[in-house]
């Protein structure tokens, strides 16, 4: 009896530790993101005879499956799983496609998950009712094949949950057009109708669909990147353009009343687009709902330093509004957002954080330079310009001075593969490790986070949330380990709030339609202790869903090229600096 009762005794001990410490645990617990997204992303070996390395992922797919996120990227070997989109697990599967997959095509039904690949010859469709195991078995061989030429590439599955169909939709090209057709479940996903053509990019008549940086090369655009959404009886089609290697890649739409169309072009389009910023890109990626019913679009951001198809991965809010217009909220779509807990309202401004970059243009110091590589390019959020160290060794620094006391809640460290020579993504040996300490003073430090403490994984964008605010004016990088030959950070990110007021509206906001009506020019007044400027603008007063960030040293005029002809516009603007963001403008017209 009394060993029972001792018995008794220690296990409720037990569970009132167990009380005691849960809730610290969940506190601490990481509850925000930032774009880039923080996942290890893999080194490329496409260019491997060409000895170019560096870390990429592209032509991202989140596919939310019995209530648990898995993502699967070009060219990585595998894919990763998550319950919570903040923290990602990669995984190697059991059975792979006969080559590494680019594009990948992947579809939730009932209890399984479907996968496909971007092919031009004949490949398998695998399944897997235990993604999270790594475990995928062979669904079909995939035939026939389909002309030279035609695919699919980048294929999208869709699965209609009304009516039981099946349907397939892809294009990759500048010549050929987006392409569908419907799949017979009882012949293992073979081909039920013949492929049809969807749609063609247009760039005489949209603006966005122009190749080139903000649209300004004639070349002929790229369509790529389909993904099927249904909504309310309505069918979404969604297409990447104009080009991946541009800041102005973005997700448009077509609707239709059948998954087959005939569909039509939505007036509203581009509905993910984010051409400003560090994390510039959206195009090439696919909508998916979260476990509260919340919408998200997901993109492809471009880095193209060390090749044109090095990129990143990034995720915003999206939705349908009352009147079925598609959207994704880019608006500070590289600050920290919150992760969902309930079903937000609106366009999912609520997720934005309120953390503001307090790290732009200020100074650095740093404890080496190799060459030109200066310290000042970690804060000119260009992920394009770095600073190198002399040697890659651990205690090399970087310090920035926020010029006065600010509340620190996030860094990002942004990493860059500068004459990398790795190519294996062995775990053992591709890791990330650093501090971050801050300071008041300059001359007494506290540590804010040491991922020597954590388990190892490499993290190019690693993303760091504070457990509580930190008040400093000093923030340091304080460098362990990367596996490449050379130590090169491209941007170190503070993000918090200062201690004084958000700008003041900017004035004298015009916009200006071209005879062009694919272009307006827009002006406004800068203002003084502001950080940069966010131009909003859609369809309507109360649609304002685009964003185009600027920085306050960058001129006060701006040529958008992104305008759909025939379609009236509204704009607005907004200032923003450390503390804060100002007021809205009034909202200018144009036809």
């Amino acid at each position: 009896m009394h060993l029972i009762l001792q018995t008794m005794f220690g296990r409720y001990t037990l569970l009132f530790i167990l009380l005691l410490i849960l809730p610290v645990q969940r506190g601490s617990a990481q509850s925000t993101y930032c774009n880039p997204m923080d996942i290890d992303y893999k080194y490329n070996f496409e260019q491997l005879n060409e000895k170019i390395s560096y870390r990429s992922g592209a032509d991202p797919v989140i596919i939310n499956h019995k209530g648990e996120y898995f993502l699967f990227v070009t060219i990585s070997g595998g894919y990763w799983h998550s319950r919570d989109m903040v923290n990602w697990k990669y995984l190697t599967a059991n059975r792979w496609p006969f080559e590494d997959m680019c594009a990948p095509a992947a579809a939730s039904v009932s209890d399984t998950l479907f996968l496909f690949q971007s092919t031009f010859e004949q490949r398998p469709i695998l399944y897997s009712v235990a993604p999270e195991t790594g475990i995928w078995e062979f669904y079909n061989r995939w035939t026939p094949r389909l002309p030279k030429d035609i695919g699919p590439w980048d294929p999208a599955l869709f699965h209609d949950p009304d009516t039981d169909r099946w349907f397939m939709y892809w294009g990759s090209s500048n010549v050929y057009p987006i392409f569908g057709a419907e799949l017979d479940h009882s012949k293992k996903l073979a081909f039920k109708s013949q492929y049809q053509a969807m749609f063609w990019l247009n760039q005489y008549e949209h603006g966005w669909e122009r190749f080139g940086p903000n649209h300004s090369d004639p070349f002929k655009p790229f369509t790529e990147g389909a993904w099927m959404t249904k909504h309310k009886g309505k069918y979404y089609l969604q297409y990447g353009a104009p080009g991946t290697e541009y800041n102005v890649y973005a997700n448009g739409t077509y609707v239709g009343d059948d998954p087959l169309g005939p569909f039509t072009y939505a007036p509203y389009n581009p509905v993910s687009y984010k051409p400003g910023g560090f994390a510039t890109g959206a195009g090439h990626g696919n909508t998916f709902q979260d476990n509260y019913g919340n919408y998200y679009n997901t993109g492809t951001s471009w880095i193209g330093l060390n090749w044109a198809m090095e990129r990143r991965i990034v995720r915003y809010p999206a939705g349908f509004d009352k009147d079925g217009q598609m959207f994704a909220n880019t608006r500070f779509g590289d600050f920290p957002h919150k992760t969902a807990d309930k079903t937000w309202k609106g366009k999912g401004d609520e997720l934005f954080t309120g953390w503001m970059l307090l790290s732009y243009k200020k100074p650095v110091t740093a404890s080496s330079v190799l060459d030109t590589m200066a310290a000042a390019k970690i804060t000119d959020e260009n992920p394009r310009t770095f600073w190198a160290a002399k040697q890659n060794k651990p205690g090399e620094t970087l310090t920035i001075d926020l010029e006065k006391e600010q509340e620190v809640k996030a860094v990002q460290v942004n990493y860059t593969d500068y004459k990398s020579t790795i190519f294996d993504n062995n775990p053992d040996k591709v890791y990330t490790q650093f501090r971050i300490l801050t300071s008041k003073d300059g001359k007494k430090w506290d540590l804010a986070s040491d991922l020597s403490q954590q388990p190892k994984r490499d993290r190019p964008c690693a993303y760091i949330e504070f457990p509580k605010p930190v008040r400093a004016r000093y923030v340091r990088y304080e460098h362990i380990y990367v596996a490449s030959t050379f130590l090169a950070v491209s941007e170190f990110r503070i993000f918090g709030n200062g201690f004084g007021k958000a700008p003041e509206t900017p004035g004298k906001f015009t916009a200006v339609r071209q005879k062009d009506t694919r272009n307006a020019d827009l002006k406004w007044q800068k203002v003084p202790g502001a950080t940069g400027y966010n131009i909003l603008w859609g369809i309507a007063p109360d649609k304002l869903y685009q964003t185009y960030q600027f920085w306050h040293d960058d001129p006060d005029g701006f040529e958008l090229r992104a305008l759909n002809v025939g379609v009236p516009y509204y704009f607005a603007i907004e200032a923003f600096n450390e503390n804060g963001v100002s007021k809205m403008s009034e909202v200018v017209g144009v036809r």
